[in-house]
């Protein structure tokens, strides 16, 4: 990351056409580019007229989509200094520039602001804890008010804002709804993984898991032969894999190493491979989503749009989709071993109760999608 701070300027003054007109988007890492991406893509499928220019804070985003091909220009953004700052706006001269959610960078969007280049905030969320909206965050809310426009999620950061004197917003909700629905729609067909389902096979894909939550699923598994498995496990280590090998007490395989003779005699398939997990969860009739009993859940979302019911552990309270998702009952949060079991059990049992959770999950997505176009009915590009 520090190297390729120091070295954006210089991939700026090679990579930039002086002649060009370019829109910038700025990430943090990678979940925050996901935010941002169907809108970038919007733009340049409407406007292929614009260049785009794609900066990341964290490695964890520039190293992932580093030669993404809807930018023409990706690299880290140096750090939030004067001087770092006059030279990285002299140098990529954007149009507008778009940050995504937490991204509040005092001295670039102060910079913006003197030079009247228009600069949003993108899936933007607020909560009474943060800063801006504390007595001693006055110095802090004139960022705010650097951007030409905020896009926030919902109603609540609307009201906070209105407080501290910041008034151009919109509610948009958030583009990931959006981003859900493409994947959806362009998802891959996965031979040995339709091979594996069969025929008349219930399904559980578990996404993004990690040690705590095979500790859950895995277990029910052995003792309820009438399912399947796919595990896609957030850390893809062999150490790791080895330790799911040995908590399965049923026959299981790997993808990578899969044959359409071995996919067929396994009970279990274990994804130890990037970049198809969004269209595997069409191959399952419930999802469980891993990381609630630890940091955090990971992307329910992708689970969702297949219209199956979403399983997740109990750290989930600060993303507002799961919380969606558990008030339309297409959502299910479980406290412990025992929790899964009995909603297992009804899903498994009860083929109307599965049917009904799986269209609220779904609907839920479709309700809350449109966010690219009330953007882009208030952001003035031709």
């Amino acid at each position: 990351m520090v190297e390729g701070e120091k070295n954006a300027l210089s991939v700026l003054q090679q990579r930039i056409d002086p002649q060009a007109k370019y829109i910038w988007f700025h990430a943090a890492s990678l979940g925050e580019f996901e935010q941002g991406r169907p809108l970038i893509e919007l733009i340049r499928k409407r406007y292929p007229q614009y260049k785009i220019l794609q900066t990341f804070f964290s490695p964890s985003g520039y190293e992932v989509r580093k030669d993404y091909k809807g930018a023409d220009v990706v690299c880290y953004l140096p750090l939030d200094t004067p001087r770092n700052v006059h030279r990285f706006i002299d140098a990529a001269h954007p149009c507008m520039a778009f940050f995504v959610k937490y991204e509040f960078w005092k001295n670039y969007l102060g910079e913006l602001h003197r030079r009247q280049i228009p600069a949003y905030s993108v899936s933007s969320i607020f909560r009474p804890n943060q800063i801006f909206f504390r007595w001693y965050g006055i110095c802090y809310r004139d960022v705010l008010k650097c951007f030409t426009h905020l896009f926030v999620q919902n109603e609540e950061s609307v009201r906070l804002l209105e407080k501290i004197g910041v008034t151009a917003t919109t509610i948009v909700g958030d583009t990931r709804f959006d981003r859900v629905l493409d994947i959806c729609s362009r998802a891959k067909e996965l031979p040995l993984v339709k091979m594996f389902k069969g025929e008349n096979n219930y399904t559980l894909v578990a996404g993004s898991s990690w040690a705590p939550d095979e500790d859950i699923f895995i277990p029910y598994f052995n003792t309820h032969p009438e399912m399947k498995l796919i595990i896609a496990p957030h850390v893809i280590e062999e150490s790791h894999l080895q330790e799911i090998e040995t908590k399965l007490q049923r026959p299981s395989v790997r993808y990578t190493q899969a044959t359409e003779k071995s996919i067929c005699q396994a009970d279990c398939l274990i994804i130890d491979c990037f970049g198809i997990l969004s269209s595997i969860y069409r191959y399952g009739e419930v999802a469980y989503i891993g990381g609630g009993f630890g940091v955090s859940i990971h992307n329910t979302l992708e689970a969702a749009v297949y219209a199956i019911p979403v399983i997740f552990g109990p750290n989930n309270h600060k993303f507002l989709e799961a919380q969606g998702l558990k008030s339309c009952h297409g959502g299910f949060e479980i406290q412990s071993k025992i929790d899964f079991c009995k909603l297992m059990d009804k899903f498994f049992s009860d083929k109307y109760s599965l049917k009904i959770a799986g269209e609220a999950a779904g609907n839920y997505v479709k309700d809350n999608a449109g966010a690219l176009e009330k953007i882009m009915s208030v952001v003035k590009l031709s």
